[in-house]
């Protein structure tokens, strides 16, 4: 147990002060109100002091005591207890069974003589329920058996209210509103004196130790319970606090909150009511009184009194705290919170969780010291500042005064040890990390961030690229400068982008790409700046480092113009400006103008032309020197015949030029077909490549989105080609066989049938006329089943002409037309087409008659209907 100075001892009255030699009274009972001190002693004096209170230079306080007047009460035995009622400026005084009121100042009994009679002990109820400001309630244990009654008492006279029995003989009382906690001669109880019911709250042995009841607030009361233990009740019979343990043979005990003092034969000890541990112990002998008025505790000997002066609460926090006793320090603090106005508690309370957090700190246990920095709000400056050159050199931070901890810096706290150095600074970048977002960066959030990238520079942390890609506010100079010392140029990039700077950040990292400065950060550095300028919005930027990411890869630098968002293209890239800077680099120029063929789909003829030369040209310098019908097509000569098929943007004739001469058979089909020279094309896939399927892929590519004529044109021409004169004829008419019979669908089987050798057998080309036929025969019948829906729907319709001629109208000038509301006056009208015979649904039309007196009939329509004129 560690002792905590929570109070001294200062005496208030010595022997002198109160007796004389020749007197031989002892002091049996003491009474405090104010300043007024009271004393009553065995020889039936009660002596009235005037305590003055100083305090000392040093803190400590002092207390004199005045002697103004001692009365003798008339009686031969001592006074038992003294009660002060200052409202009604008397003193109440228990000697020799009978309680008497004298004058709180001249101590001469009330001109009445009211007095209380038959009472061994008596207790006021400091919450009193009669409700009359002019009056004390008393309660006292008669000298009848097993018997309390309650009194009030006034100025000049006392009244009983009510007597209640008790279960066995009453030792000592203590009441609260209708509540009395008594102590009998087995057990203690609470007793409601206005309805008699009791609660009996634990066994007390009257013979082996005396009893104790003290009401310590309301409704609540520490009694002296078995085994040495303080135990506080309430008047429901519960407890709602820890008991204190206290000496088996206390006489006394009394409440300064949060403490509880006992008296014993030889020692006053103090207990705390938070953590219920005992706290300090004085070394008291002789005493027997130990009581506690209106928050000063007071104890006496036979021959002096005393007062236990406490520590201001907040000096007894600090001394906890300097011996680092955390704990304990913050239960005090906690339970001072009734003691002290809420504003100034509230300012302290945040003060000492502070300190508390430093002193974990220092001793390296940093969950709780970042509990209580959390619960404190702790200035975060406060920390870093222990940190040298952690904070900007801009920063105008200063310490709080008085300071919160000890320490200088950290390398006093750790005494040079390097390991507590690390695990503080990591302590100290987690913490920062996770209040950065918060509150408590509000003001200051600069001095926050500038300090975690320095301790993330410094320990080579991962989170330092992370810091500097997302919202931050670090310093730029300070910043700048401690990147640089660390050598951390790639993040010195980072945080000039940041800033803005975006020439600076380029050059930066050019240089190390280059060489000229090291970092290791990032093994794809050049691949990142080639991103980093894709993305850039300042044109001149990219340009300026444009033939640096070109010379040192065409296919990946040409990324800043390919892969550049779309919209950012059309401002400050104009294509042409592009393929010209890209002359000097041909593959990043085949790049993009694939860009923009192909993906950008840009329909401009210089582009779509200037990419298939440049793969002619490509194509003709892969080619070996003895042309190879076999060989292998390459990926370029693939994509040059994929966009001279797909693309109808080139110039035809120009390419045509090129690939003259230049054996290219299958490109020049293409370009041969491109201007419809279908004849020539094939004449060249059959005849010169002897390339049947590709003949027949060309029939299908051309004709793809024409009319069925337009495809059948072809394939006879190509059927003709096959037939014809020319080189290796035998497998020319296997392959139009196989043509005739896999797209018998394509051709007039009628023409086909003149075009064919007459050797050929019917079996060859079964497939083929099967095809035919079965074409043949479903157009046939496709034919016949719309002739005679056709036939269907024209009867329909003479019937409806037939049920319109067959049916009559009649007509008056009475009868209006519905749409117009205007009365027919003619003869003319028109029907509307769903046929209704209704008056309401003819149209009027006046018309003048012609010179031979007829009248012209011209329908008027009303609406989108449509209308019959019905024949004569």
């Amino acid at each position: 147990m560690m002792s905590t100075k929570a109070f001294t001892l200062v005496p208030a009255i010595e022997r002198e002060q109160l007796l004389s030699d020749r007197d031989r009274g002892l002091l049996e009972c003491v009474e405090c109100c104010g300043r007024n001190l009271y004393v009553g002693t065995s020889d039936c004096f009660v002596y009235h002091f005037l305590l003055e209170e100083k305090t000392l230079p040093g803190g400590s306080a002092t207390f004199t005591a005045t002697r103004q007047l001692h009365r003798h009460l008339g009686f031969k035995k001592a006074v038992s207890e003294l009660r002060a009622a200052s409202a009604l400026s008397r003193l109440l005084v228990l000697c020799d069974g009978c309680i008497s009121l004298v004058h709180m100042l001249s101590l001469e009994p009330v001109p009445s003589g009211a007095r209380i009679k038959g009472a061994t002990a008596f207790a006021l109820n400091e919450n009193p329920v009669s409700g009359d400001p002019f009056c004390v309630e008393v309660c006292i244990i008669s000298v009848k058996r097993r018997t309390i009654q309650v009194f009030l008492v006034y100025e000049d006279r006392v009244q009983i209210v009510r007597e209640v029995s008790t279960p066995e003989q009453p030792l000592a009382v203590a009441v609260d509103g209708h509540f009395l906690c008594l102590a009998l001669t087995t057990q203690y109880i609470i007793l409601n004196y206005s309805t008699g019911a009791a609660q009996d709250l634990f066994p007390f042995c009257s013979e082996e130790r005396r009893p104790i009841v003290k009401r310590i607030g309301r409704q609540e009361f520490l009694l002296a319970g078995p085994g040495g233990l303080g135990m506080f009740a309430t008047v429901a019979g519960i407890s709602q606090r820890a008991p204190v343990r206290w000496s088996e043979n206390v006489i006394g005990a009394a409440v300064c909150f949060p403490y509880v003092v006992a008296l014993d034969d030889e020692f006053i000890t103090v207990h705390s009511m938070l953590d219920q541990q005992q706290k300090q112990t004085l070394p008291f002998k002789e005493g027997h009184i130990l009581q506690d008025f209106e928050g000063r505790v007071i104890v006496a000997t036979s021959k002096g009194v005393y007062i236990l002066v406490p520590l201001p609460l907040e000096k007894q926090i600090q001394d906890l705290l300097a011996s680092h006793r955390v704990e304990e320090a913050l239960v005090l603090a906690k339970g001072a919170r009734r003691n002290i106005p809420k504003e100034k508690f509230q300012v302290m309370y945040r003060r000492i969780l502070l300190q508390a957090g430093f002193i974990q700190f220092a001793q390296l246990q940093f969950l709780e010291a970042k509990e209580l920095f959390r619960s404190g709000q702790l200035d975060v400056r406060e920390l870093i500042s222990l940190y040298p050159l952690l904070l900007p050199t801009s920063s105008s931070f200063t310490r709080s005064h008085p300071p919160l901890h000890e320490f200088a810096d950290l390398n006093q706290l750790t005494q040079g040890d390097q390991d507590k150095v690390a695990k503080c600074k990591r302590f100290l970048m987690s913490y920062l990390n996770e209040v950065r977002s918060t509150e408590v960066a509000n003001g200051y959030k600069e001095d926050i961030d500038t300090a975690l990238l320095k301790l993330y520079a410094e320990a080579d942390h991962d989170s330092l690229l992370d810091l500097l890609v997302t919202e931050n506010f670090c310093l730029l100079p300070d910043s700048a400068a401690w990147l640089e010392k660390h050598k951390k140029y790639f993040a010195l990039g980072l945080l000039y982008h940041y800033n803005h700077q975006d020439a600076a950040a380029v050059q930066l990292w050019v240089s190390i790409v280059n060489g000229d400065i090291q970092d290791s950060t990032r093994s794809d550095l050049y691949e990142y700046i080639v991103d980093f300028l894709t993305y850039s919005t300042d044109p001149d930027l990219v340009w300026r480092h444009a033939d640096w990411v070109l010379q040192r890869s065409q296919e990946v630098g040409v990324q800043v113009f390919t892969k550049r968002p779309l919209d950012e293209q059309q401002s400050g890239f104009n294509p042409d400006d592009i393929i010209s800077c890209l002359k000097k680099y041909p593959q990043a120029l085949v790049k993009y103008l694939e860009h923009l063929v192909t993906e950008r789909r840009l329909q401009k003829e210089e582009y779509h032309t200037h990419l298939a030369v440049l793969y002619l040209d490509e194509v003709l310098q892969q080619r070996p020197c003895t042309p190879d019908k076999d060989a292998e097509v390459t990926e370029t000569q693939a994509k040059l015949r994929r966009l001279l098929q797909e693309s109808d943007l080139y110039r035809v004739h120009f390419l045509m030029d090129r690939t003259r001469g230049a054996r290219l058979p299958l490109e020049s089909a293409i370009l041969h077909g491109k201007l419809e020279q279908h004849e020539e094309a094939l004449r060249i896939l059959v005849h010169e490549l002897a390339d049947f399927p590709a003949a027949e892929d060309y029939c299908l590519w051309r004709s793809e989105g024409r009319d069925p004529p337009y495809r059948q044109r072809l394939f006879h021409l190509l059927l003709a080609v096959y037939l014809g004169p020319g080189p290796a004829a035998p497998a020319r008419t296997v392959a139009a066989v196989d043509l005739l019979n896999r797209h018998a669908v394509e051709f007039d089987a009628a023409q086909v049938l003149q075009l064919l050798p007459g050797t050929w057998s019917v079996q060859l080309l079964c497939p083929f006329l099967m095809g035919a036929m079965r074409d043949s025969i479903h157009a046939r019948r496709t034919t016949q089943v719309a002739v005679g829906l056709a036939r269907s729907e024209n009867l329909i319709y003479k019937y409806d002409k037939m049920k319109l001629k067959g049916s009559s109208v009649r007509l008056s000038d009475k009868k209006l037309c519905q749409m117009c509301q205007n009365p027919f006056l003619e003869p003319v009208f028109v029907r509307s087409l769903p046929g209704h015979i209704q008056p309401e649904l003819v149209y009027r039309h006046p018309r003048i008659p012609d010179a031979e007196g007829s009248i012209p009939v011209t329908p008027h329509f009303h609406s989108d209907e449509f209308f019959l004129l019905p024949s004569d």
